[in-house]
Parts: structure tokens; C-alpha cells; sequence
């Protein structure tokens, strides 16, 4: 049946592609010639269109492969099998870290570390707060819209924080923000 040998051929693949998704064009390309699935010229094509279509290579032409083959079950059968062995790697690392992360060496480490990455994203946001405020790249200006955005999303965040003893999430800021940007830009 197809979709077998769709899912185990693709299986195969995902588990034995290391370096990358260029890596693993090669192993594509022979299990698709050895099963007559296509000849060199559409699997360059498939290749090209796997490169320039947004998603991981790999994915993108397992999806095509698949659906060339037998449709949409057959691009969901390549796709899970290519797939399929990272996502089990990924399940066994966030168990494994999940007991590494109770240790309490690992803590403390975590908690030195903790306030240096504060100091690194309050740093990054104050550039871009400075940047829109008094513009960058050699012209200096005062843009009071971005001046009293600034006031206000962070005085917003100070209130919430204070008077309901809650903070807002970096989340809804970004959007909040978003919003008051296109409405007011």
C-alpha cells in the first residue's frame, strides 16, 4: 500500500538525515528514485519548490512527494513519517530535562543566570525605546508620538502592576502596543 511505504520511507529518512535538511536531500532523492515515485527532473523541481515554499525543507517536500504519490493522505502519511522521529527526540529531551531541572546545582545556576538575561532584554528594550523616541542611524529628532506611547504603555503596565497587583503579559503588551501603533502611525 502506498501510504506504508510513504510513511516508513519518510520514517527512514527522518531518522538517519543528520546535518540539516540539505543533508538530508540525498537520502530523499534515493528512496524516491528506488521507489519510482519520480524522475530526477521532477525531483529537482520538488526540490526548488520544497526551498522556496516558508517551512523546514524536509517537511515541504515530503508534503509534495506524498501528495504527488497519492493525494492528501499520502502527503500526510510522508509528512508524519519525516516528522515523526523528531518530535519523539524532542518528547525523551524535555523528559530527561525536566528531571535535570529539579536538580539544585541546575537552580542556582538558573537563578544566576535569571537576572543576567533581565539585564539583557531591559537593555534591548531600551535601545528601541530610545531609537523611536530620538531617532538612530546619525538623525537625531524628537518624535513626540513615540515619546508619549512609551509614557503610556509603561505607565499602564506600572498602574495594573500596582493597583491590582497583577502584571500584564509581555503578550498583550506587544499587542497592545501593536494596536496604538497602527491607530496612531
Amino acid at each position: 500500500m502506498i501510504y506504508i511505504s510513504l510513511f516508513f520511507a519518510f520514517l527512514k529518512i527522518g531518522m538517519f538525515a543528520f546535518g540539516g535538511a540539505y543533508g538530508a536531500i540525498p537520502l530523499i532523492q534515493e528512496s524516491v528514485l528506488a521507489h519510482g515515485w519520480m524522475d530526477e527532473a521532477m525531483f529537482a523541481n520538488i526540490i526548488a519548490i520544497s526551498e522556496s515554499t516558508p517551512g523546514p525543507i524536509m517537511v515541504n517536500a515530503a508534503t509534495y512527494i506524498g501528495s504527488s504519490q497519492a493525494g492528501v493522505l499520502g502527503a500526510a502519511a510522508a509528512t508524519v513519517g519525516v516528522v515523526l522521529p523528531s518530535f519523539i527526540i524532542i518528547l525523551i529531551i524535555t523528559a530527561l530535562l525536566h528531571s535535570f531541572l529539579k536538580n539544585r546545582s541546575v537552580q542556582a545556576v538558573l537563578k544566576g543566570v535569571k537576572p543576567c538575561l533581565m539585564g539583557i532584554i531591559l537593555a534591548a528594550g531600551l535601545f528601541m525605546a530610545v531609537k523611536a523616541v530620538f531617532g538612530g542611524g546619525g538623525d537625531f529628532y524628537f518624535d513626540f508620538t513615540s515619546f508619549i506611547l512609551l509614557i503610556l504603555l509603561a505607565g499602564g503596565a506600572g498602574v495594573v502592576k500596582y493597583r491590582w497587583k497583577k502584571e500584564i503579559s509581555p503578550i498583550a503588551l506587544i499587542v497592545i502596543a501593536g494596536v496604538l501603533g497602527a491607530v496612531i502611525f
